[in-house]
Order: structure tokens, then C-alpha cells, then sequence
């Protein structure tokens, strides 16, 4: 937990503008959900979060946080006048006890994602949070996740090296690739580098999901190209959505905090797979692209994730139907279901 203690990390998250926005909004903007509530701030850092609920008028906020940036909480919300209504516990929540007098909390909030969602992330120690201190109809914030991919150009990787101050350095940026394509590189990608819209990898419902089911997702899709474009990794993204209250005057709309290439950029902004060197290939419109990606626990570090994807021979593939890619196979077979359709 001591890389949480560095301020430098919590002024990135701080000054995240989307995500502040997404979280103040889904508690600040819905006092219907939070008026006279319990609520659990896991990893609560600079308790900034505890502050938005008690802004939108819960009862009492039980901020846990593990390291020592509890005491800068503790002042933090000190200096906006809310020290009787939130209480900072310096602990991890595997060891946090509710006082006697609350048997469990109505609303869990908790900032936790990592790079593609679950890397470096602390879903675990929510989950932990969840099954021993939420109510049976209580609230999580946010209450579901998405990670989606999608194979993407990386003109960045390439065409930086073409002319350096009048130098010609594509050997370097060949060396260069080379030494990093085995590993995924956090960056921001830009919408029309998507050579498709992106592929649901796994959906999170994380009232239900359990730790178990976090150790593994297997994605194996042939994905039409929906842009022409030079396929040179996939880009890995996700959303988080949070409840909605009902009532007059409470946010109308989902809200959704989104590191998808065509939202406003986070600090988390996107991860890429890049390919190596000879993998990479001209694509165009309607192409089919086949894969599949493997997202595994690290076996030493439980709070990270092993990428490993493989590209696939679409013609021995299977095609979702009906499949829009150009292969005669696909063609033929969509024609097929458009004719059995006219003469029913």
C-alpha cells in the first residue's frame, strides 16, 4: 500500500476531471440514495469520495484506508466540517470492524479499478467489503464494469521514428518495438485508430460477481473490420456505471465513467497489445480480424493481470451469422438467411 501514499498519485486522480465528475455526480447528484444512509468508503485515500456522501447527506461514512494517508483524510475532511459524520479507520477493509451498534452499511463506494479495469485494481478487497458489511439490498458504487477490445492502429510506435530532427531512426524504432511487443503499454489512443467499434470481453455485475470468477476471462471472436486501417495491436478499455435514483430531481440519465478512446481521457487511459513486428498487416473495411485473448491472474502478484492474445485464421474460424465480413463463405451464407427471410 505504499504506493498510495505518494501524493503525486492522488493529485493524478484528484485532477482526473472525468472521474470526478462521474463519482460526484452519481453521489452528490442523487441525495435520494444517500440521505440518512450508512456507507462504507473503501480505500478511501484522500476521503474525498466520504466527503461527496456526506455532502449528499448520508448519516454516517466509515472511510477505510490502508495506509498512512488516513491521517491526511482525517484533516481533509476536517477542513470541510464533516469530522462528526465520517469516521477514518487507517487499515485495511480485510481487517476493518463496523462499531457494535451497526450491524451492516447501506451503500459501499469505492474508487478501484486499475489499468483495463481489474491490473493493479482493488476489486478483491471490495468484494471482501461487500460479502461481510453491505445489507442484502444495498447499493454499490459503481454497481457494474464492462472491459471491451478492439484492434486498433499504433501509428505512435511507427511513425515517430521516420524523421527525428532530420534523422531517419526506424532501425531504433524497429529495436525499439522489439523489446517491448511481449509487453501491453498504457496509452491514449484515438477514436479513429479503432478499426472497430469494440468487443465485449467480460460484463461485471459486481452485486453478484465473486473473486473466483475474477481469476480468468477468455475472449476467442472473429471481429469484422468496421475502418481500413493498419491492425497493429488491440486496445483495451472499460466503463463503469453507477445507480440512479428515482425521485424529482435526482440525475435523469445513467451515469457512466468511460475510458473508451472516444470519451474525455483519464489517467487510466487505454492499454494496448501491441503486435510484433511481423504480425502487423494492412486491413481494410470488412476484413475479418480473428483472436483470442486470455486475461489471467498473475500467479505471484494477486492484484495483477497476464494479457496473452493470439491472432486466429479466420477462414477456420467460426462466423457469428450474420457475419458482414467480405470471406465468399460469409457472403454466400448471408445471402442465404436474406432469401429464407423474403420467402417466409
Amino acid at each position: 500500500f505504499e504506493a498510495y501514499e505518494d501524493l503525486k498519485v492522488h493529485e493524478l486522480m484528484l485532477t482526473d476531471g472525468p472521474r470526478q465528475d462521474a463519482y460526484h455526480r452519481a453521489i452528490v447528484g442523487n441525495p435520494e440514495l444517500f440521505a440518512g444512509k450508512t456507507v462504507l468508503d473503501v480505500g478511501a485515500g484522500t476521503g474525498i469520495l466520504s466527503i461527496f456522501c456526506a455532502q449528499a447527506g448520508a448519516r454516517k461514512v466509515y472511510a477505510v484506508e490502508a495506509s498512512s494517508l488516513a491521517r491526511l483524510a482525517r484533516e481533509v475532511i476536517k477542513e470541510n466540517n464533516f469530522q462528526d459524520v465520517i469516521e477514518v479507520s487507517e487499515c485495511r477493509v480485510e481487517d476493518f470492524q463496523l462499531p457494535s451498534a451497526e450491524d451492516r452499511v447501506d451503500i459501499i463506494v469505492s474508487e478501484w479499478m486499475g489499468f483495463f479495469l481489474l491490473h493493479e485494481g482493488m476489486l478483491d478487497s471490495v468484494l471482501v467489503a461487500r460479502d461481510r458489511f453491505l445489507k442484502p439490498n444495498g447499493l454499490m458504487f459503481p454497481d457494474t464494469a464492462t472491459i471491451y477490445l478492439a484492434p486498433c492502429r499504433v501509428p505512435s510506435r511507427f511513425d515517430r521514428w521516420n524523421n527525428v530532427s532530420g534523422v531517419s531512426m526506424q532501425y531504433f524504432g524497429r529495436a525499439l518495438r522489439h523489446q517491448a511487443s511481449d509487453k501491453p503499454e498504457v496509452l491514449t489512443v484515438a477514436p479513429d485508430h479503432l478499426l472497430h467499434e469494440g468487443h465485449v470481453v467480460t460484463w461485471l455485475d459486481l452485486k453478484e460477481v465473486t473473486p473466483e470468477e475474477l481469476d480468468a476471462f477468455e475472449a476467442k471472436e472473429v471481429l469484422v473490420a468496421q475502418r481500413s486501417g493498419k491492425l497493429q495491436g488491440f486496445c483495451i478499455w472499460f466503463d463503469c456505471t453507477f445507480p440512479v435514483g428515482e425521485q424529482e430531481g435526482s440525475m435523469p440519465n445513467d451515469i457512466v465513467l468511460s475510458t473508451n478512446p472516444a470519451a474525455p481521457e483519464t489517467h487510466w487511459k487505454q492499454t494496448v497489445i501491441p503486435l510484433p513486428e511481423g504480425a502487423c498487416e494492412d486491413i481494410e473495411q470488412r476484413d475479418p480480424i480473428a483472436f483470442e485473448l486470455k486475461m489471467m491472474r498473475n500467479k505471484e502478484t494477486n492484484r495483477r493481470y497476464d494479457l496473452q492474445l493470439t491472432l486466429l485464421d479466420a477462414e477456420k474460424e467460426e462466423h457469428s451469422l450474420p457475419c458482414e465480413c467480405q470471406m465468399t463463405k460469409c457472403i454466400l451464407m448471408k445471402a442465404h438467411l436474406e432469401k429464407m427471410q423474403v420467402d417466409v
